[in-house]
């Protein structure tokens, strides 16, 4: 089950501020956060340039170096290791991202290239007016800009070149750039166990308070322990349980700590039923997601559409589409069934937007769909709603062949006999 984190400011009373505006608690994290960085830094640069890891010995390395408990030091190696192999993983993704690039530009450039060759080919031949056939790009001049479309495609692919050969030279650097990896000031992050009391050994939380145990380079200025209050993670649904582990990460953020717990939540009471008995299946679309609810046999019972316009500024954009989920989550609970979606990934369509019209990449640029997913993810799961990705393919074909007899139109798109008025035969 995929994990949740719940993030709070880190209260600051007033009759607990020292001369210097920070309590006890904020104090401590100050003074800890240093440590924690050098520690991390250090671990990252060993992560990057060994070939072999071995994290006891790594642990002990840190305590004797650092002054820390194994438990802190822990922390320390799991932050450090999530962050190199996100960097590992993001160069991954950057390379294959410029290798599409690349790909789709010298497409383009190869079809450019052949058009304006066949052209050139054609007005050479003598009596090409007289060709049955055309031109396949024939020549025009515009007035307005003064030049003509042979012209226009000359520039472009000048510009291609230039395009292609600064991504190759990008994509080459790439390759033999090292990995870095930024370790952020004012960051401290606690690894929990199931095993261990309130979830963690070095970070305890009772539901208000939370108790954090002091490392030994720190005890003669704060003693064994600190706590601070905290209070409770206030949530319309919370699903954070009593037990289990709880993995404590304290950060700075506009000046302030906040205080953030990742847990495996607790399960909630199963709304919907086996996807046998009946589910919803939605289609998300640049101006609206469309939703159809079908029954056990297949049997389309109710439909709809739900307003939802791309391209709007993020603190809008991302209410409309938490609106729109809670309306789909509305029906599923109404309908005691599943959500069925299409599993989709624009990424390789994302890297030939410069060879395609404006319109189109402004279009695919604004569509939030991994926003929706996202967010549709999070607000189903909380209500006991099962969400299905499914395989995209030729599921407009299937919803064409088995739902358009319904409604008398002519199936054209499927096949024809030529028995009907206009040449075509309702199926």
């Amino acid at each position: 089950m995929a994990t949740l984190t719940y993030c709070k400011g880190l209260p600051t009373p007033a009759d607990e501020l020292n001369e210097l505006g920070f309590t006890d608690f904020e104090m401590f994290l100050e003074a800890y956060a240093p440590i924690v960085r050098a520690a991390s830094i250090e671990t990252v640069n060993h992560l990057l340039l060994s070939t072999q890891f071995k994290k006891s010995d790594w642990n002990t390395h840190l305590q004797q170096t650092y002054g820390i408990n194994k438990r802190h030091a822990n922390g320390v190696i799991s932050a450090a290791k999530g962050r190199v192999d996100g960097a590992k993983e993001h160069r991954i993704l950057h390379t294959k991202t410029l290798e599409g690039k690349i790909k789709s530009i010298s497409v383009w450039l190869k079809k450019a290239e052949r058009k304006l060759g066949l052209a050139r080919k054609f007005y050479a031949k003598k009596k090409w007016h007289n060709s049955k056939t055309g031109c396949n790009f024939p020549i025009a001049c515009s007035l307005q800009y003064k030049s003509t479309n042979w012209q226009s495609l000359r520039f472009q692919i000048h510009n291609k070149k230039r395009r292609l050969t600064l991504l190759t030279n990008r994509l080459e650097h790439l390759r033999v750039k090292p990995i870095k990896v930024v370790v952020p000031h004012g960051d401290i992050f606690v690894v929990g166990s199931k095993d261990e009391s309130f979830g963690n050994q070095v970070s305890h939380w009772n539901g208000s308070e939370i108790t954090f145990r002091v490392p030994k380079c720190l005890e003669s200025r704060f003693g064994k322990a600190v706590s601070s209050e905290v209070g409770d993670f206030n949530r319309n649904i919370n699903r954070l349980p009593e037990c289990g582990a709880k993995t404590w990460h304290f950060y700075r953020k506009n000046g302030k700590w906040v205080i953030a717990v990742q847990f495996t939540p607790k399960p909630v009471n199963q709304v919907s039923r086996n996807r046998m008995y009946g589910c919803i299946g939605i289609d998300m679309n640049p101006g609206s997601i469309g939703w159809a609810y079908v029954d056990n046999e297949g049997n389309l019972k109710a439909k709809g559409q739900i307003p939802l316009k791309m391209g709007l500024p993020n603190g809008k954009q991302q209410a409309q589409i938490v609106y729109a989920c809670l309306q789909l989550a509305t029906k599923a609970t109404e309908f005691e069934c599943p959500v069925i979606c299409e599993e989709l990934d624009f990424s390789t369509k994302k890297e030939s937007l410069g060879e395609k019209g404006r319109k189109y990449a402004r279009m695919l640029s604004g569509w939030a769909y991994s926003e929706f997913y996202k967010q549709l993810s999070s607000i189903l799961s909380n209500r006991g709603i099962e969400l299905i990705a499914v395989n995209p393919a030729y599921s407009s074909i299937i919803g064409l062949v088995k739902y358009l007899k319904m409604y008398g139109e002519c199936q054209r798109r499927i096949g024809c006999t030529g028995n009907c008025s206009q040449g075509y035969e309702i199926k």
